[in-house]
């Protein structure tokens, strides 16, 4: 794989990514069957356009039964370039003549046998596309020259001429074939989910049946839904509750919840997939498995945004301090020390614990502990707050029962000619 990435734009306005990926050479004296088939099948399902080489005439099209092996999965381009071609009388150099010749040579006839009639006619099946390139010779330099390095200077003009005809031929922004698969287009992400697949099964030692390069492209086929289905979840919910999005109730973003991930599971869903809807409904499950993981994230982001929730473990722990105090000095007043003294400590470790805790918000240490208290904290909230409001309702009417009571009696003391009974 070339190291650099080509950015294009089609004529429509599409970004496209053009990769240029090369391979060893096939059907030589040091690669077995094997070896040649692997190449061939793994760079053609790959690819949008596949440009096969030939040092010679298109002859013998037997190494083409490849093509016959794999054509259920619908290749898109087949490009046969003819690099040094030797007979410019039978046909012009170029597009042109390789038409010409491509027809002559896959055209079946009563005199071939009925095995390479049906190979010429699966052939033309297999691709949406099948053309021909007939290039002439590089020149004595490039042939014989045991220093041709690649310069273009040692290489012959009609060559190089042909050569600036054919490059825009193949990627000229209004020529460029997009890689598709079951009609969908492939995007650069979806092309490493595909690589991963194939791999898979080429890992054992035997070259895979057709029948398991259909099944990893339908998985990696499944899989490009599920992320894009994904994207779209993570995208709609960014504009909901992302990052610079104030927070939002929890009721609210619940049913945002269900209602943007019902739309992408509608995506999924209506995507054109390999594989029948009965191998697409685990991934239809693994899909929403992963949508439940993701707002399990953004709730918890959410959530970090209430700034009462944030602060809800130093006002627990400030408020059990207040309420430790005033009950100490109600039952001081009453003479009661001992409870007094020991809601006076608990007021001293609340206070402690609150210390504690900001110190763990600013530097960073003992994060788990800081956690610890966050979560007693909470549960304090959860299920005491209403304990502790009720008991502080009641002393606050104490409290205001007793003093409109001594008001009220010095009032009455301060009134002539009235006795109190």
């Amino acid at each position: 794989m070339w190291s650099e990435v080509f950015l294009g734009e089609l004529n429509s306005g599409d970004k496209v990514a053009i990769v240029l990926l090369d391979t060893q050479g096939a059907f030589d004296s040091e690669s077995t069957v094997k070896d040649c088939a692997t190449v061939f099948a793994l760079s053609t399902m790959i690819s949008s356009v596949q440009i096969f080489n030939l040092s010679q005439d298109i002859q013998d099209l037997q190494y083409l039964q490849l093509f016959t092996e794999y054509g259920r999965l619908a290749f898109q381009r087949l490009q046969f370039l003819v690099r040094d071609w030797r007979y410019p009388y039978e046909a012009e150099y170029g597009a042109l003549g390789g038409q010409k010749i491509l027809q002559k040579r896959l055209q079946a006839n009563d005199k071939h046998h009925p095995d390479m009639k049906s190979l010429r006619n699966h052939i033309k099946s297999c691709f949406t596309e099948i053309a021909c390139f007939l290039m002439p010779h590089p020149g004595l330099q490039v042939a014989t020259s045991p220093h041709f390095d690649g310069k273009l200077k040692d290489i012959s003009d009609e060559f190089k001429q042909n050569l600036q005809i054919l490059v825009p031929m193949l990627l000229a922004p209004e020529n460029l074939v997009l890689k598709q698969i079951n009609g969908q287009k492939v995007k650069a992400r979806d092309l490493v989910q595909y690589f991963k697949s194939y791999i898979n099964i080429y890992s054992d030692n035997e070259l895979p049946e057709p029948k398991s390069m259909l099944a990893a492209t339908a998985e990696a086929n499944n899989l490009s839904a599920v992320a894009d289905a994904k994207d779209l979840y993570m995208a709609l919910m960014e504009d909901v509750c992302g990052g610079n999005k104030p927070y939002l109730n929890t009721s609210l973003m619940d049913a945002e919840h269900r209602r943007i991930k019902d739309k992408a599971l509608l995506q999924f869903v209506s995507k054109q997939k390999m594989g029948g809807e009965e191998f697409s409904e685990k991934y239809k499950l693994q899909l929403e498995k992963n949508l439940d993981e993701a707002f399990v994230q953004f709730k918890s982001h959410n959530e970090s945004k209430n700034i009462f929730k944030a602060a809800r473990t130093p006002a627990v722990f400030l408020a059990m301090a207040v309420i430790c105090y005033i009950l100490s000095g109600v039952f001081g007043l009453v003479g009661i020390y001992a409870v007094a003294n020991l809601l006076n400590m608990l007021m001293g470790f609340s206070f402690f614990i609150l210390c504690l805790w900001a110190y763990i918000r600013y530097s960073g240490d003992y994060r788990e502990f800081g956690v610890t208290l966050d979560e007693i904290a909470t549960f304090i909230w959860e299920n005491v707050r209403f304990l502790l409001i009720s008991l502080l309702t009641s002393f606050l009417l104490i409290v205001f029962f007793v003093c409109w009571h001594r008001n009220y009696a010095s009032r009455l003391q301060l009134t002539p000619n009235i006795e109190i009974y």
